[in-house]
């Protein structure tokens, strides 16, 4: 799967800024629009076409989304800015769900964060650089994306993003490829909170 992913990075040159948050519910159902609603502090967000998603979101003011749909979860890729969601608004949307939120953006900041129930479970912050990893929280919450990681090289750094969405879609069954990314006249999330 890390090699699936791989080839999304490949084929899709835009994705250095990005934030994939993907939403498991636990027990009750929650729903997209639920999901959008929370990410998008407490207000629906509006969904539209884009005919060239990735030019045209340069060029809104606002975070743009991309959804996907798994076997129960929601994926959610903001790719135009990268930066994650704060942790009081990742603590909310885990709610009576897991979240899986992964970011990086041009000045760096590869960071994984874990939240179920209202609550941050774990955090890791540059995982690219082995050397310089740092976590905290609940340690067995990324066991198995460390094991993913440090079965790269040290200078693997495509690869250990693609690990990361590769991890994700294990834990959740959600993921994407770069057709999906890459079509025109695509249904997108515009969020109507400001870019940090």
């Amino acid at each position: 799967m890390i090699d699936h992913y791989r080839d999304v990075l490949r084929r899709v040159a835009w994705l250095d800024a990005l934030c994939w948050i993907v939403v498991q519910p636990l027990g009750e159902h929650l729903g997209l629009d639920d999901v959008l609603w929370r990410v998008n502090g407490g207000r629906d967000p509006e969904q539209r076409v884009m005919a060239y998603p990735p030019e045209e979101a340069l060029e809104a003011d606002e975070p743009v989304l991309f959804a996907f749909e798994g076997d129960g979860a929601w994926g959610l890729l903001e790719f135009t800015y990268g930066y994650g969601l704060s942790d009081q608004v990742l603590a909310t949307v885990s709610e009576g769900a897991r979240v899986w939120m992964a970011s990086w953006h041009f000045k760096g900041g590869h960071t994984v964060v874990y939240a179920a129930d209202g609550r941050i479970r774990a955090r890791m912050w540059e995982f690219v650089f082995g050397d310089h990893r740092e976590e905290d929280g609940d340690p067995s919450a990324l066991t198995d994306l460390r094991t993913l990681l440090d079965g790269l090289a040290r200078d693997d750094f495509d690869g250990k993003l693609a690990a990361v969405f590769a991890f994700t879609e294990q834990t959740t069954g959600v993921g994407f490829d770069a057709d999906q990314l890459l079509a025109e006249n695509a249904p997108v999330i515009v969020l109507d909170v400001p870019r940090p």
